[in-house]
């Protein structure tokens, strides 16, 4: 936190290109993609989506080969090449923007089971935000959370931020910074901590067995065995998957009193930050991201900057942009369409902007650091700057 976030981007881009392991003389590895496995946008099965084929494809290829310079000026290289079957595509830059757009597209959808949106969404808290889903990962699962980590290298590398929107949770737990957990549960799972604060703040009997009737009217808790007429709640809880898990040894023969309800809280409450820290998951992912960035230069960064490393700000700045933009064949910024144009984008609302910057460079977020200072057509761009206009071909003023 001593250090200024432009300044640790400087030592960790350093670091990046001092670790490049695929050099000039080795082609870039390549891919081949099937639109038509996704055609209309809906993917019939897991294994027919860009994040499948792709991760199928590239588990074959080393991750050296895949540790590239990063990128700049008008043809960077990037980790893979990426050829759509049946397509005819000039140049890679496009491509490999549509694939990272498309695969955050598929991590964020019902079509894969790698991420799972957080409980609090349905309360309108962190609404859209992901986290990792908690539960026991087979081998293929591990893979495709190994790739991908994989790919948050590689989109660091490629400077492209990744429109993903995952917890805070989850950026902690990659950058190894231990959870907090009354702020973490809360915006993972507003309604578990408003449930575990009502047993921790319950004074006598009479409001525990008030808060068990409550319980029971939701069909969350059972009778008490000693008296039959009386609800209780039993040391077990839905996991965040919506398994019913018992809390301890037996704890579905276990009824929640007043000796026993503190721990019975604490226990929901470790049950739900260990589904949040996903061990297995986020080693998986960690072990990805470590084949192509070393992970030493995690521990220089906060969780809210590795986030704005990987992932950009999830809304443009239009002065930014307007900094970074060139003007070709005697243009210029007071020409009069040229200001109309600027007008014109200062009324769209932000997701009209980010489908400005999706038609204009394919990728929905763009870079908001980059080498030079004021933007201009003579200092080095983070790609896709400068944006450039140009007048249309034909004649003059038609």
């Amino acid at each position: 936190g001593l250090i200024f976030y432009d300044t640790k981007v400087t030592v960790m881009n350093r670091v990046l290109n001092a670790t490049v392991q695929r050099t000039a003389d080795h082609a870039a590895p390549e891919i081949t993609l099937d639109p038509l496995e996704i055609v209309g946008g809906e993917i019939r099965s897991s294994e027919n989506s860009y994040f499948c084929q792709a991760a199928r494809q590239l588990g074959c290829v080393p991750s050296s080969q895949l540790c590239v310079k990063l990128a700049s000026g008008g043809d960077p290289t990037y980790a893979f090449n990426i050829r759509f079957t049946g397509e005819e595509v000039h140049g890679t830059s496009g491509s490999f923007r549509h694939f990272l757009w498309q695969v955050c597209k598929e991590l964020q959808s019902s079509s894969l089971s790698l991420l799972l949106l957080c409980p609090s969404s349905a309360v309108n808290k962190n609404k859209g935000k992901y986290i990792l889903t908690p539960s026991p990962i087979t081998y293929a699962e591990e893979q495709l959370f190994h790739f991908f980590g994989q790919l948050l290298g590689i989109a660091i590398r490629a400077d492209v931020p990744l429109p993903l929107d995952l917890l805070p949770s989850f950026w902690k737990t990659l950058v190894g910074e231990p959870l907090d957990p009354d702020v973490d549960l809360q915006e993972a799972d507003i309604l578990t901590y408003n449930y575990v604060k009502k047993f921790e703040n319950i004074s006598d009997e009479t409001e525990l067995e008030a808060l068990c009737a409550e319980i029971a009217s939701q069909h969350l808790a059972t009778e008490s065995p000693d008296c039959p007429n009386k609800p209780c709640c039993k040391f077990t809880y839905p996991s965040l998957t919506g398994e019913e898990v018992e809390l301890c040894p037996r704890g579905r023969h276990i009824p929640v009193g007043w000796e026993n309800k503190d721990v019975y809280a604490a226990a929901i409450r470790s049950l739900r930050m260990r589904e949040l820290q996903t061990p297995e998951c986020m080693t998986a992912v960690r072990a990805g991201l470590g084949s192509i960035i070393p992970l030493q230069l995690l521990t220089t960064l906060t969780p809210l900057e590795m986030e704005l490393r990987t992932c950009g700000l999830p809304y443009i700045n239009l002065e930014f942009l307007k900094a970074h933009t060139m003007y070709q064949v005697g243009l210029m910024e007071t020409d009069q369409h040229i200001e109309f144009f600027w007008s014109a984008l200062e009324m769209f609302t932000q997701e009209e902007l980010c489908k400005f910057i999706k038609f204009a460079c394919n990728q929905e977020r763009i870079p908001f650091t980059c080498p030079c200072k004021d933007g201009g057509p003579d200092t080095a761009h983070v790609p896709p700057y400068p944006m450039k206009i140009a007048p249309p071909d034909g004649a003059t003023g038609k």
